[in-house]
């Protein structure tokens, strides 16, 4: 019986311990502030642009500017890995940018997808 009740008991400590393990993991890095934002241009030269970025929990929202202007940003993090989408006014309408990446240190990366084309980006805390 006393073996029942410490096995018992060891199982719902672990139980627990995986619990807050994943909640954890889960608690949203903090990516606010300004990024330098990289990535490869049609031709091939790497485009870097200005990235804003205001954090709400684990919501998102900000900006990049290049040189074809300024786009808002939405979107959201969870642990480590950040998603955000920015729609940019083209001569043929309208184009949605889909970026997945990982924080790393100071450092972020990940693979932007617009249609059919994806490329990788990387940021770094900008100035």
């Amino acid at each position: 019986m006393r073996k029942t009740v410490i096995a018992l008991a060891s199982a719902a400590l672990f139980v627990l311990a995986l619990g807050v393990l994943a909640r954890a993991q889960d608690k949203p890095a903090n990516v606010a502030g300004a990024w330098d934002l990289s990535m490869p241009g049609r031709d091939g030269a790497m485009n870097t642009q200005a990235m804003t970025i205001e954090q709400n929990g684990a919501a998102i929202k900000g900006t990049i500017k290049g040189q074809r202007g300024e786009v808002p940003l939405e979107g959201s993090v969870k642990g480590n890995d950040i998603t955000f989408t920015v729609k940019r006014t083209t001569p043929n309408g309208e184009v949605t940018q889909e970026y997945k990446g990982t924080l790393d240190g100071g450092a972020m990366k990940g693979t932007a997808t617009t249609g059919d084309r994806s490329v990788n980006w990387t940021a770094a805390h900008g100035k």
